[in-house]
């Protein structure tokens, strides 16, 4: 008697309880047949490879005493515009044989396979010390006229035990499969190997207790964005057999588990998620043996929307304090900037100088304090790939030197001009940043102080952009600075606005030229020229 896990790692399937993320529209493929057909796996962008029972009458293909159908094949599928497929028939006449063959993925170039079999090799069949045969995984490469050649067992394989249910991390360095191997947590777990090239591999490694659980965990398929998509008897949440679930894979740790929920799991078994490759990863296909389909295991395909995102959030948090005194400043101004110098997020510390802010996994932060009477300061950040970390990045302000006062105004380039900070606009923007509104209030304060004082708001961009839409964007900045001046009680007769586009750049960024985003932000400015310096009483 021939023992056969193959219900364990390619024909079982999963269910679970939570709503899907999105809204699913999921349709039973036509070609499914009244037998099994299931795990299916893109190959390309226009083709899917899949399991089947049914496709072939062979003398040398008979039926598996488990489920009465024939041995299972592989075969590919055009994919159609709708995602239906057509024109089926077998896959390779190197890798089907008389035996299981199933559940494939492919090298990011195509030209490795990696496939589960029955432990059949070189014509040999493998059996344990009972006599019963597990299944494997073997490799092949694509030959110069597009056959299949060149199999090989993976050096991890035993007769002893099943390895089985491939897939390619999209990078092409790491390798998923289900075993239940010596290690294992339960009746079959998910495991991961390091891919080294020249048919080396690393040491095949368990993902742990939080994917794998007492039960059976099958069918990993691994996204370009490291989210595995698996299914499991056990995990929390299912609706009955084994569900789909998703959880992000990072360097050194795992998200919490998602389960997919309706109508994508049922009630059923329901399994082999795979995702269509690409930015928007919102339509794929995925195996189930529900009520209302064909046959035994059908294919479906599916389209979500919103595509499934799984976040990962940080906080980053702080104390601003005095540089000389070390104590708390409360209502400084603290502005959260992405990478590109955009504006996330703004706030105003408490009464402990506190701040906080949440952020993404992995991405680069900046984060900048100002407050009336110090000078500001900044912090620049990585965020790392741990799921709800704690960093703490605490800034201090440096007070401006009392009674010293900074002078009102100051000449720049043969103008007089308001004495500030300069104001900076993100690339491509008008909108008047958190940081920005500190230094115009300075301009109001001024204004006040001297009623007959005239002043010209000009804007200034970077030569990035055609000509005239630069100083349509410059206009438009200066606009947006006056309008907020004349919202603080200025007379709008006291102020006019002027963009100058990019025709008075400050340093060597010109049109062709290379710089950094730092030196072209230096052009995107606003400078406050005082049209009748007179009025001031003292110049």
């Amino acid at each position: 008697m021939r023992k056969i896990t193959y219900l364990l790692l390619l024909l079982s399937v999963f269910a679970f309880s939570q709503t899907t993320p999105g809204e699913y529209e999921v349709d039973n493929l036509d070609s499914n047949t009244k037998n099994s057909d299931f795990g299916a796996t893109f190959y390309g962008n226009d083709k899917i490879i899949f399991s089947s029972a049914s496709r072939q009458k062979s003398i040398f293909k008979n039926n598996w005493k488990k489920n009465k159908q024939p041995y299972l094949d592989l075969y590919e599928a055009v994919i159609n515009e709708d995602g239906s497929v057509s024109n089926v028939k077998q896959f390779s006449n190197k890798l089907n044989t008389r035996v299981h063959e199933a559940s494939v993925s492919f090298s990011p170039d195509q030209k490795i396979v990696f496939f589960t079999r029955d432990n059949y090799f070189e014509n040999k069949l493998g059996r344990d010390e009972k006599g019963w045969t597990n299944i494997a995984l073997y490799k092949a490469s694509v030959a110069p006229d597009g056959s299949w050649t060149d199999v090989k067992s993976v050096p991890f394989n035993n007769v002893k035990y099943s390895v089985g249910s491939p897939t390619v991390s999209k990078d092409g360095k790491k390798l998923y499969f289900v075993s239940d191997m010596p290690g294992t947590l339960g009746a079959t777990d998910i495991f991961v190997v390091d891919l080294l090239g020249e048919d080396t591999y690393g040491i095949p490694k368990n993902l742990g207790s939080k994917i794998n659980t007492s039960g059976k965990e099958m069918f990993p398929f691994i996204d370009a964005d490291d989210v595995l998509y698996f299914s499991s008897d056990s995990q929390k949440g299912g609706l009955g057999g084994l569900d789909v679930y998703a959880a992000k894979i990072y360097a050194d740790d795992i998200s919490e588990i998602l389960h997919l929920g309706k109508p994508v799991n049922s009630t059923a078994d329901d399994f082999a998620y795979i995702l269509k490759n690409g930015d928007t990863q919102n339509e794929g296909y995925f195996s189930s043996n529900r009520e209302g389909g064909k046959g035994d295991d059908d294919i479906y395909h599916f389209k979500s929307s919103p595509p499934l995102k799984i976040e990962c959030n940080q906080v980053v948090e702080g104390i601003i304090k005095d540089k000389k005194t070390d104590e708390a400043i409360a209502d400084a101004a603290v502005v959260l900037f992405d990478d590109a110098d955009n504006e996330v997020a703004s706030f105003k510390s408490n009464s402990k100088g506190h701040y906080k802010f949440t952020i993404d996994c992995e991405k680069s932060y900046k984060i900048v304090a100002a407050k009336e009477k110090y000078t500001g300061d900044e912090v620049t950040f990585t965020a790392t790939d741990k799921p709800d970390a704690n960093s703490n990045y605490n800034i201090q302000l440096d007070p401006i030197p009392e009674p010293v006062d900074p002078p009102e105004v100051v000449v720049v380039r043969q103008r007089v001009v308001v004495n500030i900070n300069p104001i900076y606009f993100d690339f491509d923007k008008s909108n008047i940043r958190s940081d920005a509104k500190i230094e115009l209030d300075k301009v109001v304060a001024i204004m006040q102080k001297y009623p007959s004082l005239m002043i010209e708001g000009g804007s200034h961009t970077d030569s990035r952009g055609p000509d005239a839409y630069n100083l349509s964007l410059s206009t438009r900045r200066a606009n947006v600075t006056v309008k907020y001046i004349v919202s603080k009680g200025i007379d709008a007769s006291r102020i006019t606005s002027k963009g100058y586009g990019e025709t008075q750049l400050v340093n060597h960024c010109a049109n062709g030229q290379k710089c950094s985003e730092y030196d072209h932000q230096q052009n995107r400015r606003t400078e406050f020229v005082i049209l009748n310096p007179d009025a001031l009483g003292y110049y």
